[in-house]
């Protein structure tokens, strides 16, 4: 089943839930949004070095060390 497809069928479910059971299926997706957004951020905290590197990047940018992306790549 694709994204699509799921979709259309969680809508034709939410279509028959009382606004109560609403509420309650937009609180379980934010705490489920929320977790997601949890576990991608510890995936980049356990890269080793990856704090330090982030933070001399935000140091780059503020102090315009910066590249052109097209000077870069020039193949997007």
């Amino acid at each position: 089943m694709n994204t699509t497809e799921i979709r259309q069928q969680i809508n034709q479910h939410l279509d028959r839930l009382s606004s109560d059971r609403l509420q309650l299926v937009a609180e379980f997706l934010a705490y489920l949004a929320d977790k997601e957004s949890e576990e991608a951020t510890q995936e980049l905290l356990d890269i080793p070095g990856f704090i330090e590197s982030f933070e001399r990047g935000k140091k780059d940018i503020a102090e315009g060390r910066v590249a052109n992306w097209r000077t870069i790549r020039t193949d997007v």
